[in-house]
């Protein structure tokens, strides 16, 4: 019956009648009514809103723009569609095709048509709303996982590695991921860059700015000029083209590790902490952060670092984090932290640990959060040269550097099984940088450097491949090389890592440099049982 009559009102292919009989004035109506827009503030809103059934435009007094607009295109009635008591959609209909007024039997009819409709109308809101959250959401998967590589590609893999000092670092991405960053960038003069700095935002705006403000630094440390210098050209640079509201800032500082000298600049990033014999240093310079206008100077002060001494670099992820009761971390509890006796690493872990038991376990990290601790050892470290050539980067010469660092050594006394392991990993490590770091161009000489102190025996092997990043040691996965996803590249970093005590990589613009090194009081059945666990 339902059907019958829904046909009767509206026509349908066997009961319709031609379009030839139908008044040109009234053909298409029906079908071709375009939407209209209904601003919240109109007046027919609130009506429908509290009326019940078919609605007449015609007999309708009331001062809408709606209203005339439904007019103009020929809708005669208007069905409200009520789901929950809530206004969500409206069934409009213009005049009957057999020219005939809507009867009160087609108003009962339509009424009921909008009660069954509304529901089902307002079911497919529902999953249109649920299939747009769960695009969006899918974007902000996509956007952070951008974010997170992009990050994790511009970081440091390794910290550099310099006699008498301790050089440790630790990041940790928001859930949205900002934009901080650290960097060490070795100089020409033997001095080294470093680099803490936070991009105001998050997600892959932040983490672009980001990459775009590391690349630049880097790119302008080695060509010259003070802390001071370097930051006002970044700045310069980044207020070009930085986005509207978006800001970085940045510190940046030289150490010259032969005598602890530091000269630093700050973009308004974060006070470094210096806890030295007589109590906390703060070390300040002040200057805005970088982006926010162009001609910007920056102050530039001097610290030297003595015996013993630690530095902490940081960015306020972490004393800007909250507790359960919205209180502060705050800088004076870093300050306790970092005045007391650890170093390194230690440090850090102290400081995690702390924030930890303040936030409590169900606490959502707010920001980013960057920790770099420079420590400069108690005591001078007796350091001895014991020799420094290079070879042309020629197939076989890895042997010659093999051979030669064997006899440099050789006084001494290193356990044979240990000199074997050496030997392994310094032809290896050679033979890398002949072949993949210098591409097999004899114009382009491996350097070598030994050296000997603090029990330990220091093996530094440079080639000409800077630039780029030394991939990363990766266990060797047959399975996963046979099937296309691993490559063999890498698998050399992983015999050399296993075969020594430590090794480190650094890279500049000019040079990759991989150090070995050898712990001369460590044992050897001890260190293959480890190896063998």
């Amino acid at each position: 019956m339902l059907v019958g009559r829904i046909r009767r009102l509206f026509g349908s292919a066997e009961s319709a009648p031609r379009a030839s009989d139908v008044p040109p004035a009234e053909r298409g109506r029906v079908h071709d009514v375009p939407p209209i827009d209904i601003a919240p503030s109109d007046p027919i809103l609130a009506y429908l809103q509290q009326t019940s059934g078919p609605v007449a435009l015609d007999e309708l007094q009331l001062d809408s723009a709606a209203v005339r607009e439904l007019r103009k295109v020929g809708v005669k009635i208007v069905v409200p569609l009520i789901s929950q008591g809530e206004l969500i959609g409206l069934l409009n209909l213009g005049p009957r095709l057999s020219e005939q007024e809507y009867s009160s039997d087609d108003r009962q009819l339509l009424e009921k048509l909008a009660s069954q409709a509304a529901p089902a109308v307002r079911v497919a809101q529902l999953v249109r709303e649920q299939e747009a959250e769960v695009r969006a959401r899918e974007r902000m998967e996509q956007e952070l996982r951008v974010a997170q590589l992009i990050q994790q590609q511009f970081l440091p893999k390794q910290v550099p590695s310099l006699e008498g000092w301790e050089i440790a670092a630790f990041y940790r991405a928001a859930q949205e991921v900002g934009g901080d960053f650290y960097d060490f960038i070795n100089l020409p003069d033997g001095t080294i860059a470093l680099v803490v700095g936070d991009v105001t935002g998050h997600g892959v705006p932040a983490a672009l700015v980001m990459a775009t403000t590391r690349s630049f630094i880097r790119a302008e440390a080695p060509r010259g000029g003070s802390p001071s210098e370097v930051l006002a050209r970044a700045n310069d640079f980044l207020h070009a083209d930085i986005p509207e509201n978006m800001f970085v800032t940045c510190l940046y500082a030289v150490l010259d590790p032969r005598n602890g000298r530091l000269r630093f600049a700050n973009a308004g990033h974060d006070l470094p902490y210096v806890r030295t014999a007589q109590g906390l240093v703060e070390l300040r310079a002040t200057g805005m952060p970088l982006g926010l206008m162009s001609g910007i100077q920056y102050e530039e002060s001097e610290f030297t670092l003595g015996l013993g001494d630690m530095m902490l670099l940081h960015s306020d992820g972490l004393a800007e984090a909250h507790g359960p009761d919205h209180e502060m971390f705050g800088f004076p509890r870093v300050k306790g932290i970092v005045a007391s006796k650890a170093n390194g690493e230690e440090l850090i872990a102290e400081l995690m640990r702390s924030l930890q038991r303040f936030t409590g376990a169900e606490w959502q990290q707010e920001d980013d959060i960057t920790l770099v601790t420079v420590s400069r050892s108690a005591s001078p470290a007796a350091v001895r040269l014991l020799g420094e050539f290079q070879v042309a980067s020629e197939a076989g010469n890895e042997r010659a550097v093999m051979e030669r660092v064997a006899e440099l050594v050789k006084p001494l006394g290193i356990d044979a099984r240990k000199v074997e392991r050496l030997k392994t990993a310094v032809s290896e490590t050679a033979m890398n940088a002949i072949e993949h770091g210098n591409e097999l161009r004899p114009e382009r000489p491996v350097s070598v450097k030994v050296l000997t102190g603090d029990g330990k025996v220091r093996i530094a092997i440079s080639d000409r491949g800077g630039g780029t990043e030394i991939p990363e040691a990766q266990t060797p996965d047959l399975e996963a090389k046979l099937a296309g996803l691993q490559k063999a590249r890498g698998w050399g970093l992983f015999l050399i890592k296993n075969m020594v005590d430590d090794m480190r990589v650094t890279t500049d613009d000019v040079h990759h440099t991989v150090e070995l090194v050898f712990d001369l009081a460590k044992k050897e059945a001890g260190r293959a049982a480890t190896n063998e666990r």
